[in-house]
């Protein structure tokens, strides 16, 4: 079974140290330079910039 886009962003940040959770993983067009905790907080709460998180993390690889 598959798993879904939201869950491996969870189980990659789970796994994170706390110390390279404030680092910037990804930059987003629409508002700039986004840390894992940034991104967290947008995939938890279901944003559409959440959704492109994931969609960008997936398309690079990184998770």
């Amino acid at each position: 079974m598959d798993i879904l886009p939201k869950e491996r962003f969870f189980r990659v940040y789970a796994n994170l140290p706390v110390g390279l959770r404030d680092q910037v993983v990804i930059v987003v067009p629409e508002v700039g330079p986004m840390s894992w905790n940034a991104a967290y907080a947008e995939v938890s709460n279901n944003t559409k910039i959440g959704d492109t998180i994931v969609e960008k993390l997936i398309e690079q690889k990184i998770i």
